[in-house]
């Protein structure tokens, strides 16, 4: 569980870092603060080519955000067959598909009342 003492944004920008480190594509913070009756502050969105890219932005995102941070998820499901994999750290949940998948489920139409921010990579 994410510790109060952590700043909701580090945490984002951790998340955000271990995306990248990977080249996870298609980057969107989503916040949910403004809206009612939401599971979480933020959504961070992203995608990956395959499973094996999507199982290696998870693993990069859990490991930057542990190193750094000293935290780890509350909760992690879809790592099976790594299609949409869920990293619930709280206060931020991180969605993580294969590129078929998103488009399919479309997350950013259904929160489509959330303020949306495209993530520009560095990379």
């Amino acid at each position: 569980m994410t510790n109060k003492k952590i700043r909701v944004s580090h945490l984002i920008d951790e998340i955000i870092l271990g995306i990248e480190n990977v080249k996870g594509e298609d980057i969107h913070q989503l916040d949910l603060r403004e809206l009612d009756n939401t599971p979480c502050d933020f959504f961070i969105v992203c995608s990956g080519n395959s499973n094996t890219q999507v199982t290696a932005i998870v693993n990069s995102i859990q490991k930057t955000v542990s190193k750094k941070l000293s935290e780890k998820p509350f909760h992690t499901e879809g790592l099976d067959n790594a299609e949409w994999v869920l990293i619930d750290y709280v206060n931020v949940v991180v969605h993580v598909f294969q590129n078929s998948i998103r488009e399919y489920y479309n997350i950013e139409e259904l929160w489509g009342d959330a303020k949306s921010t495209q993530i520009v990579s560095n990379y």
